[in-house]
């Protein structure tokens, strides 16, 4: 039988048994210059597959508005080229250690806990982008002719010992597996929702197996599984215990190990986190002597570019504790790493996957090019904040009690809160219910402090009549557990002593305001910046342009960009202390530096290394 296919104990291909040696690598968190090298060192590895998620929040920044979705066509073209099969896991949510966990600001903002429901509205958001981006999916299936319609597609022919899937399926593509939900059953119990997905998936054209991926506990399979939809389990360890909870829900078919955590992702002012090379080359042994599938998470993590990493809460199995935000980097401790090359485990992965693979591994792509010479650059101009939002923010207005980010439309910066403490009156407390997530605060117009969730009253008692600026900054929607989705910004008030305070008014600096860099340009350099919060800007000359390291010495919190190219959030209290520049983001000569600090700085110069 032609095509692939789910069999009664392994993958088929065509009707052959084969087993599948997929990595994680996500296309929206590399360069899409730097795809295809990232793609050749997955065949290095020894891999016959690249799995990606698809963020909807990146592609639908407002509803009905979709940008770049072709991306991800692109990024499966590459795959095909590069000889490798695709599994595609299109949302609706992802988790991913990714902003809302893929899911887009304005739905969660509007619906709230109906998301990831049988909810008609949020299935018509849902239907909607389902049908755009099965668009870039449905063409690229392998054994389906480019042709076929929903109702008529049928397989085509292929021979997948010829090597590449560009030449096996020259009418489709790479795509072997598209995923219904993901890890469903770490949130829900839907199983009409789910169902609904399922039929939605089959309803615009996908005819490759479908699949779901939960953690292997009963409770999790018995959430997220459907009743003839291939199960398949995540885990870091403990392979031969966790495929055998699978096999107690699913007595038949193929196993697989749909992520397997080889590493893992840090939190801003928490330890860097590593996994022993050996470890977890053993740990992938372990799967593989268990007959299953394995596809590895990450096998190359790349970067959180313009600030769009998640976060997660503490708090144990509830994830109700405190917030922690999600560094730039994602380079998890993969085996390839955020620069795109090989580490020790990588060699010890390409040495496990060579027993159960079916040809040698080919030899690594050359690595990219480096920074021909380091340089240092003084930004020099610089505009402060007020000076900022009022070119690139959006309308002010007063609103009664201050609104979230999401009624602002602000899905990734920060808002303005300015308020009026009426007097006279004696000096109290003034302190700030429901904060999501830190807010730097004036008090006619001096620094009064940083509140955040866990310190939400400012040190010193504030005296009427005042006025009050509050510089609030989101540092990532949660991306898992039964938070995610909530608020960001002032969520319950502005009180002063027990008494709100109304009259807010409130304007957003959303970050892909600086998308436009003539806009940017036109901001108005002003006075001397002496360290305070602000945009600086300056130009930075390169000789031999390549991958390279940008060090902030002396900055504390706010984003980079290198000729517009948005580099993500650095932050001085670590673990992550430089940022990573792809090589294709510099050009020789000069380059273009906007540095946004949120809270002060002690110089104005980066590196580039």
């Amino acid at each position: 039988m032609d095509g692939f296919r789910v069999g009664e104990d392994d993958f088929e291909l065509d009707g052959r048994p084969v087993r599948l040696l997929s990595g994680a690598l996500h296309y929206f968190r590399v360069h899409e210059a730097q795809w295809g090298h990232r793609l050749a060192m997955l065949r290095a590895m020894g891999l016959n597959c690249v799995e990606t998620y698809v963020p909807w929040n990146l592609h639908e920044p407002r509803p009905g508005a979709f940008r770049d979705v072709s991306a991800l066509g692109r990024f499966l073209d590459a795959a095909c080229e590069a000889g490798l099969w695709a599994i595609v896991r299109p949302g609706p949510y992802i988790c991913a250690e990714w902003e809302n966990g893929g899911l887009p600001h304005w739905l969660t903002g509007a619906l709230g806990t109906r998301v990831r429901t049988r909810d008609t509205e949020y299935l018509g958001h849902v239907e909607r982008w389902f049908r755009r981006v099965l668009r870039e999916v449905v063409p690229r299936q392998y054994g389906v002719p480019e042709t076929a319609s929903p109702d008529t597609g049928g397989p085509d022919s292929g021979d997948p010992d010829s090597g590449s899937p560009a030449s096996d399926a020259p009418h489709g593509g790479p795509v072997i597996m598209v995923q219904v939900e993901n890890e469903y059953g770490s949130y829900g119990s839907d199983q009409l929702y789910l169902r609904h997905l399922a039929d939605l998936l089959r309803a615009e054209g996908v005819r490759v197996p479908l699949f779901t991926s939960d953690g292997p506990e009963d409770h999790m399979l018995t959430g997220g599984s459907i009743p003839g939809v291939l199960a398949t389990a995540n885990f870091g360890s403990g392979a031969r215990a966790g495929f055998g909870t699978l096999r107690a829900h699913r007595p038949e078919g193929p196993l697989m190990c749909m992520e397997f955590w080889c590493g893992w992702f840090d939190h801003w002012g928490a330890e860097h986190v590593v996994r022993d090379a050996d470890d977890a080359a053993a740990a992938l042994r372990e799967i593989l002597e268990c007959g299953a599938s394995v596809n590895i998470y990450m096998a190359h993590g790349g970067t959180n570019f313009a600030g769009w990493a998640g976060a997660n809460r503490g708090g144990g199995a509830l994830h109700d504790g405190p917030l922690e935000p999600d560094v730039t980097s994602y380079d998890y401790d993969a085996p390839i790493d955020e620069t795109g090359r090989p580490t020790a485990k990588f060699w010890r992965f390409r040495e496990v996957l060579a027993k159960y693979a079916s040809e040698p591994p080919p030899e690594p792509p050359a690595p990219p090019p480096v920074l021909g010479a380091s340089a240092s650059a003084a930004l020099t101009d610089w505009s402060p904040l007020d000076t900022v939002l009022e070119h690139l923010g959006t309308p002010e207005a007063e609103y009664a009690v201050p609104p979230t980010f999401e009624q602002l439309d602000v899905d990734r910066g920060l808002v303005r809160y300015t308020v009026s403490v009426p007097g006279p009156r004696e000096p109290y407390p003034l302190s700030v219910r429901g904060l999501r997530d830190l807010a730097v605060v004036y008090v006619d117009g001096e620094r009064a402090g940083v509140l955040t969730e866990d310190e939400p009253v400012l040190a010193a008692p504030v005296t009427g009549h005042a006025r009050v600026e509050l510089w609030v900054e989101s540092l990532g929607r949660v991306n898992y557990g039964p938070r995610t989705g909530e608020p960001k910004g002032i969520t319950g008030g502005i009180l002063h002593e027990r008494q709100y305070l109304h009259g807010v008014r409130a304007r957003g600096l959303r970050l892909d305001a600086f998308d436009a860099p003539s806009a940017v340009r036109e901001v108005p350099a002003t006075g001397a910046a002496r360290g305070r919060p602000g945009l600086y800007r300056g130009t930075v000359e390169i000789t031999a342009p390549g991958d390279a390291t940008l060090e902030l010495p002396g900055w504390t919190r706010g984003f980079v960009w290198l000729n517009g190219f948005n580099l993500g959030r650095y932050w001085s209290m670590g673990p992550q202390r430089t940022l990573y520049v792809p090589g294709p983001v510099l050009r020789e000569g000069g380059n273009e530096v906007w540095v946004l600090e949120l809270e002060g700085t002690a110089g104005a110069e980066i590196t580039l290394s």
